[in-house]
């Protein structure tokens, strides 16, 4: 048995979420990996998954198992880095990022950083949709929100604030609310999560009172929210927003922030805009490269908030 070979199928086969999309990812027939990670399971005389027809989990004794295999392939991966001569940045770096995000402050700044490494070729894919990064072999993603327990190695990029604004023609004919009960008699832009009614929650920015969780309704819904952005420049209603997509609005005064005195959403969890990866590349050099241009960028102040 090729125990690295058993290794990289093991570690490969938990963070894609299965044999099949493991073999795809390493460039094997399904029957291969399996028998790779048969064969590591019968050397350790341990079970490391538990396997039925729709999904893969890790037992007890794997979840500590995995952690030191994916710890063990990264050190070779530097160590064969470091006797190769491949230290330096270059080969191909494939990023993924939410399609607005990614339009407005992820590409226009691409350019510094591949005058910082001009061996290195970027492959971008701006998605609203959940990157699998193992299945589709992405080397970074750009999450933003709260993150979901997982498997992936994450690092804060900047925080994730979100606004209530409108245009000043808007509040020139309705009136600014000052309660986010008010919210209610507004004409409120939402995106289209679901079908049904929006709920938008509030909480005071001193900490103090209940959370406040206000019926939205208005002329219209978007499942794109720079659609929505649009609109409210245009005098058609509120919107409720993250900083990132209409701070460059409110310090021109295109749109005027409201409710300053309570902060939206404030049940987001640890919200932020996190670049995220697999452990195994923790230690490659143009991972690492990249992470740390994006956060010097973006910490401890993003260009985009007020």
């Amino acid at each position: 048995m090729d125990r690295f070979a058993s290794l990289r199928a093991f570690v490969a086969v938990v963070e894609a979420g299965g044999f099949a999309p493991a073999a795809r990812r390493l460039g094997l027939a399904t029957s291969s990996v399996t028998r790779q990670v048969d064969a590591l399971e019968d050397g350790l005389a341990a079970k490391l998954l538990n396997r039925s027809t729709r999904s893969v989990t890790l037992t007890d004794p794997g979840r500590g198992y995995f952690e030191r295999a994916v710890r063990l392939l990264s050190d070779l991966e530097e160590a064969d880095l470091s006797v190769a001569g491949a230290g330096a940045l270059r080969g191909l770096l494939r990023i993924s990022a939410p399609l607005a995000f990614g339009r407005l402050h992820l590409a226009p700044i691409l350019a510094d950083y591949l005058r910082l490494a001009p061996e290195v070729q970027l492959d971008l894919l701006f998605t609203d949709g959940l990157t699998n990064l193992a299945e589709e072999n992405v080397d970074i993603a750009i999450r933003i929100g709260a993150l979901e327990p997982s498997s992936l190695v994450a690092r804060k990029l900047a925080g994730h604030r979100r606004v209530v604004c409108a245009s000043s023609a808007y509040l020139a004919r309705a009136g600014a609310p000052q309660v986010p009960q008010e919210l209610a008699d507004h004409a409120c832009l939402t995106f289209a999560y679901a079908p049904g009614r929006s709920l938008w929650r509030f909480a005071g920015t001193d900490g103090a009172g209940d959370v406040a969780e206000v019926a939205v309704t208005g002329p219209l819904r978007a499942n794109s929210s720079e659609s929505l952005v649009e609109l409210a420049l245009a005098g058609c209603g509120v919107v409720l927003m993250p900083t990132w997509l209409v701070g460059d609005h409110l310090k021109a005064g295109r749109l005027q922030p409201l409710l300053t005195a309570w902060r939206a959403n404030p049940r987001a969890g640890e919200a932020g805009i996190h670049a995220v990866f697999l452990a195994n590349r923790r230690g490659a050099p143009k991972v690492r490269s990249f992470v740390d241009f994006l956060a010097a960028r973006w910490r401890p102040n993003p260009p985009w908030e007020i």
